[in-house]
């Protein structure tokens, strides 16, 4: 293909790859534990550490990076301080992150210029340096869920049980937010700060629709996430156009579609069964 013939394209199709297999498989255990907006929540943290990092004339990614991580750590201890009220970690945090990035650019009007790649993504953003950073995630996150698995599985489903069975759930669990901070600063590039929760949630919410396990719901979310990234890629190259809104977009409609067929199926089933349900006759006594 004509586009692979650019440095530029090359380079997003390697992070949008990397990206598109640790993602869907985090989306799925954030689904599992209710906390898929956490995802949202980091991504206005992770911008406002790029406008710290443009503020004070450093690298944005790796500052990103690093407020994404300190956020998600935030946020966990939090967690910990509300237990009844779980959801007010994420909206302290969510309105912070974004309330530093809103004065931080008002403070220096010429960093609104330059946000728009990572509101939206952009495809020419992706640097070497950005490309680094999403595979040493990726290989960590690899070896992080593999190495990890079944405490993790525990761990997804109930912390109580999990702790009960032996697992460091504390440790775990700081660990788990870690990556997820990690991941979001990572996915940035490609989808933009508005729609990184879309690239983690929409696959793993169709996996876990249509899955019949578990196992085969990270299959299931690896392949629609690698699908509609490359897709949306390269619908983005030729249609000029933000290659966050189009991946979220086609994310969406594999959504729909996988919807649309479940109900279907659900449908033939129930006609099956009536079908196929034997008929009750009534016995007449003749006496």
């Amino acid at each position: 293909m004509a586009m692979l013939g650019y440095e530029f394209m090359q380079r997003a199709f390697w992070a949008g790859g990397l990206i598109g297999v640790i993602a869907p498989i985090l989306g799925v255990y954030l689904m599992l534990r209710r906390q898929v907006l956490m995802a949202d929540t980091l991504s206005h943290v992770s911008l406002a550490g790029v406008a710290l990092g443009s503020f004070l004339h450093l690298n944005p990614t790796i500052s990103g990076f690093v407020v994404a991580i300190i956020g998600a750590l935030v946020i966990e201890q939090l967690r910990r301080v509300y237990r009844t009220y779980t959801e007010v970690p994420v909206a302290i945090i969510m309105t912070s992150g974004l309330a530093v990035a809103v004065v931080l650019m008002s403070v220096n009007p010429h960093l609104n210029k330059s946000f728009s790649s990572y509101l939206f993504g952009s495809i020419v953003a992706v640097s070497d340096t950005q490309l680094a950073l999403i595979a040493i995630v990726a290989a960590l996150g690899l070896v992080f869920f593999v190495a990890l698995r079944r405490p993790l599985y525990n761990f997804a489903f109930d912390e109580e049980t999990a702790a009960i069975s032996g697992t460091r759930v504390s440790l775990l669990s700081f660990l788990f937010a870690v990556f997820t901070g990690m991941t979001v600063a990572a996915s940035m590039p490609i989808v933009g700060v508005l729609l990184v929760s879309a690239l983690i949630v929409l696959p793993a919410s169709i996996a876990l629709r249509i899955a019949p396990g578990f196992i085969a719901a990270m299959g299931v979310a690896v392949i629609t996430g690698l699908v509609g990234i490359f897709s949306g890629l390269t619908a983005s190259y030729y249609l000029n156009s933000p290659p966050g809104g189009t991946i979220a977009l086609i994310l969406l409609g594999f959504l729909l579609i996988a919807v649309f067929i479940q109900k279907l199926l659900q449908l033939r089933n129930r006609r099956s069964v009536q079908i196929n349900k034997p008929k009750v006759r009534g016995v007449i006594n003749h006496d």
